[in-house]
């Protein structure tokens, strides 16, 4: 069964400028534009914002 687009696979990159990534999918009908998570960057030590990359 092929996956569906309505929940694509995102990457999330830090806004701290490390460079640190997460891969998650999201659900494209309940969160339209770009995601904004709070995750804790290993490389800065602290929680931190993390952006939908395209």
């Amino acid at each position: 069964m092929a996956r569906s687009e309505l929940r694509p696979v995102i990457k999330l990159r830090s806004t701290a400028g490390t460079g640190y990534t997460y891969v998650t999918r999201k659900n494209r009908r309940n969160d339209s534009d770009r995601t904004v998570l709070r995750k804790y960057d290993p490389r800065a030590g602290r929680h931190v914002a993390f952006r939908e990359e395209r």
